[in-house]
């Protein structure tokens, strides 16, 4: 047989599912704001259309 929960333990639970949803909350606000405030700038790549071993070319270069 159970025992029911006692109203100190269900403010507990409570707390707890608060402070998880809060930390939840904030780790992802965090993460929009970084993607939304970072800006990588140009790095260096091939502009042409030759191939090179270990270089890279952009598929849309936006420098």
């Amino acid at each position: 047989m159970m025992k029911a929960a006692t109203p100190q333990s269900r403010s507990v639970l409570a707390w707890w599912i608060f402070a998880a949803a809060v930390i939840f909350l904030g780790a992802n606000a965090h993460l929009l704001y970084v993607a939304i405030d970072s800006d990588p700038g140009c790095v260096a790549h091939l502009k042409g259309m030759e191939a090179a071993p270990g270089q890279y070319r952009a598929a849309k270069s936006s420098c």
